[in-house]
């Protein structure tokens, strides 16, 4: 009997994707080739690897949750016969990667889906072989019994696989390093990839069960968060303090952008919240130019000031009285 999946990751079968993220990197740690060279430590691993592949993406993950082992099989192109129970619900496109006659999934089939169902079940679908069609005879190699002719080499499946990227990397694009089922790959991330953004890798995919091409590696990226910038579209937010004199008298500071440090002229009299400009400073575009990086001011008030320079403060506000709170109503 095949492994259970989440029993490998050690979560509950109700587990989040959180969670299923936390222990496949718990697991991973632990039973890393680098660190445990045996043999049993690393098929482990790979067991883990593979655990993570099929539960970290939500249409795999449906699909085993209902077809259990059968799920391993029909994505493998090994199913043969009837298919199990509730077949039919499954989105075949999904799990076969069928796109017509000599399409990249991992079963290939031509004509509509009666004729595929036609294929599937060795020449005859649930009724049988129709008497007499060019499809059934192709089928049948012209062999008493209607038995199926061998068909030539598969490619194998696809493989998706999400690559976590620092916010960066995202930004600025270039070369990394990753693994897949115990396997290092490498690949350039271009300028301004966005989350969600699919990456495909020919033939780096699951290897083919009759000795055809390998299947191609889906890779989805996802940005890890930034502690000071953020993104909005095409530009870059973020939040600058500044002290009560710079924002009162105004300043020139420096500003770490994608493309090297720029100076920022703060206006003299600016308030907090207020909104600079920095054009072309934001994430890059292969399709037109660069966006642009909003800086917010926030104005930081010193938690402790001494005394000297709290008279100062008395005097300054009331040489320079402010009428702030006027119209302000429930």
């Amino acid at each position: 009997m095949a492994e259970d999946l989440y029993q490998t990751l050690g979560v509950a079968k109700t587990a989040t994707k959180d969670e299923i993220k936390k222990a496949h990197r718990k697991l991973a740690l632990k039973y890393h080739p680098d660190k445990n060279p045996g043999k049993d430590s690393q098929e482990r691993f790979k067991r883990i690897q593979e655990a993570y592949d099929v539960l970290s993406d939500d249409e795999k993950r449906a699909a085993y949750d209902r077809y259990g082992a059968d799920f391993e099989k029909i994505r493998g192109g090994g199913f043969h016969g009837a298919p199990p129970e509730g077949f039919d619900g499954l989105d075949l496109e999904q799990i076969f990667g069928a796109r017509g006659a000599g399409g990249g999934g991992g079963y290939q089939f031509e004509g509509g889906f009666g004729e595929f169902f036609e294929q599937l079940m060795g020449g005859g679908g649930r009724g049988g072989p129709r008497p007499g069609s060019a499809r059934t005879r192709s089928h049948t190699g012209g062999h008493a019994g209607g038995r199926a002719a061998p068909r030539g080499p598969q490619k194998g499946g696809n493989i998706r696989h999400e690559l976590e990227l620092p916010f960066e990397l995202a930004i600025r694009g270039g070369k990394t390093e990753f693994y897949v089922n115990q396997e290092k790959l490498a690949v350039t991330i271009p300028p301004g990839v966005s989350d969600g953004t699919k990456m495909r890798l020919r033939n780096q995919g699951a290897p083919s069960p009759t000795g055809g091409e390998r299947g191609d590696l889906i890779l989805v990226i996802k940005t890890s968060p930034h502690p000071f910038f953020r993104r909005n579209g095409q530009n870059l937010e973020l939040t600058l303090p500044v002290s009560i004199s710079e924002a009162a008298l105004g300043a020139s500071v420096d500003i770490p952008t994608p493309n090297g440090t720029v100076t920022l002229t703060i206006p003299a009299g600016s308030s907090g919240g207020k909104k600079l400009r920095l054009k072309g400073q934001g994430v890059p575009s292969k399709s037109g130019p660069a966006g642009d990086l909003i800086v917010q001011l926030q104005i930081e008030v010193p938690k402790a000031i001494d005394e000297a320079s709290r008279e100062l403060l008395k005097e300054f506000a009331e040489k320079n009285p402010q009428t702030l709170r006027t119209g302000l109503v429930f």
